[in-house]
């Protein structure tokens, strides 16, 4: 296997040339499909990134396995023992497609189960969101430091639009109590807002893609990332996930329980 310090400074590369790629071919003419519903969408760009990727990490780290959104990595991972790679070609391709902003890339190392590398791309911005269990998490080259520990009242909310509109009174409940609710249409928008403290919490239904990347840096920040009744996460599934400060994390379960 691979040194880790060596992997993170090819994992920025290809993460980095994705962006590239995505940011070029955005005003192309592309395919546009839908997958689960008509909200659920996903274009060629999105299949050309994760080969890119998928291709590169093979090249970096060939003895690991690849766990990609749009399944051209390895099939049926059920286990993370080893080296597991967890791809997202395009967060946000809704946004990608709509409004030519608010959407990353995303790519988390795990190794035996622990989330080891992170990384979000915001692509418009070209601002690189990463971190090394350990050794801290950076936008690019600045190195960012804890948020500050604000309670659920004093803090902005994401939440998205099925779980604000059709969710259970205790979540609604939560989103009254907030400060004020924001909906940015991409897990990578949307944690890349807690780890900076411009959010206090995020909640939504999460799959290894849109979680194992924010789950990495949010935790090396000290925050709380826990299923929305505060037990652990399987990373290798779907899971009602919570992204908080910890006082915002006490608050909610307060509300839940």
């Amino acid at each position: 296997m691979a040194e880790i310090n060596e992997l993170d400074l090819n994992a920025q590369k290809i993460i980095r040339q994705a962006g590239q790629n995505a940011h070029d071919k955005m005003n192309d003419s592309y395919q546009i499909d839908t997958k689960t519903n008509y909200t659920d969408l996903v274009t060629t760009i999105d299949r050309e990134n994760e080969q890119l990727i998928n291709e590169q990490i093979r090249k970096i780290d060939p003895d690991s396995r690849i766990l990609s959104e749009e399944g051209l990595g390895d099939r049926q991972i059920t286990d993370l023992h080893g080296h597991i790679w967890i791809v997202d070609p395009i967060d946000g391709t809704m946004n990608f497609v709509k409004q030519h902003n608010n959407f990353a890339v995303m790519l988390a190392l795990y190794i035996d189960g622990v989330p080891m590398l992170g990384y979000i791309l915001d692509v418009i911005n070209n601002r690189l969101y990463h971190g090394q269990r350990g050794k801290g998490v950076y936008v690019d080259k600045q190195r960012l430091h804890a948020p500050a520990d604000l309670g659920l009242k004093e803090s902005l909310l994401a939440m998205n639009r099925t779980l604000t509109l059709g969710g259970t009174p205790a979540l609604k409940k939560i989103a009254q109590e907030a400060m004020g609710l924001r909906m940015y249409g991409s897990a990578g928008m949307e944690m890349i807002g807690v780890i900076t403290g411009q959010l206090g919490g995020y909640i939504s239904n999460l799959k290894p893609w849109d979680l194992a990347a924010g789950r990495m840096l949010a935790e090396e920040l000290g925050l709380v990332v826990k299923s929305i009744d505060g037990s652990s996460i399987n990373v290798l599934s779907s899971n009602l996930v919570l992204v908080a400060t910890s006082q915002v994390s006490r608050d909610i379960r307060q509300i839940i329980n």
